[in-house]
């Protein structure tokens, strides 16, 4: 499911023949077996009750799932020519419903709706900026409704077999931190969804960077 995020405030494309656009082969996401850093323990709950533990009165809670390759690559897909802010490029997520019963349980099964990727570990969750506290604020697309948005670096069975979902994306991509930059593959533009979407993505990357310097610290 995507939402329509108004804002308050790698290799070449692959061949058209070659992406998968069907949806996953059943409609019912699969029991996940999902694990998480201890850092995200606040965030291991439902809607309802984050909203009631945070005593906060969005309209609505929506997650994000950003994916990384073994090249420390993200996972980026493009939304529908026929839906809101057409041909533009997202991190895959969505509403988390009042069905699930943590927005951790929403972040896989948006990432499987959306991917087909199954999640199994969330390894962090990512602000807008360094500094900044987790949870991007927007409205819905008339304005009338408030949501937030909490982005969570996610680990996945496998990074193979993307298969989109027609109905909402049309392509997907591998990207690096430069071409995320540049919002540029090659010779192809990969617009991105807006200003949000963008930093979101940015500081996810230099959280990478960030943990990555730090491991190589401690080894040697």
């Amino acid at each position: 499911m995507t939402i329509d995020t108004t804002p308050i405030a790698a290799p070449a494309a692959l061949p058209i023949d070659t992406i998968s656009t069907e949806p996953p082969p059943s409609r019912t996401p699969p029991r996940f077996d999902l694990t998480f850093h201890s850092s995200l323990a606040p965030w291991n709950k439902s809607v309802l009750q984050w909203g009631i533990d945070n005593d906060k009165h969005f309209d609505g809670l929506a997650v994000g799932a950003h994916v990384y390759d073994a090249d420390n690559r993200l996972l980026l897909v493009q939304r529908a020519a026929h839906d809101s802010m057409p041909n533009r490029w997202e991190a895959p997520g969505g509403a988390a419903d009042a069905t699930d019963s943590t927005l951790f349980e929403a972040t896989a099964r948006e990432l499987w709706e959306e991917t087909g990727l199954v999640a199994r570990d969330l390894k962090r969750i990512i602000p807008e900026a360094e500094g900044r506290a987790p949870g991007s604020v927007f409205t819905n697309r008339t304005g009338r409704k408030i949501l937030c948005r909490f982005s969570f670096e996610v680990e996945v069975q496998s990074c193979e077999g993307v298969r989109i979902d027609p109905e909402e994306h049309q392509d997907y991509l591998w990207v690096t931190e430069e071409e995320a930059r540049a919002e540029k593959v090659g010779e192809r533009e990969i617009p991105i969804t807006n200003q949000i979407m963008r930093s979101v993505i940015l500081e996810g990357f230099r959280l990478r960077r960030l943990a990555a310097e730090s491991k190589d610290a401690v080894i040697t």
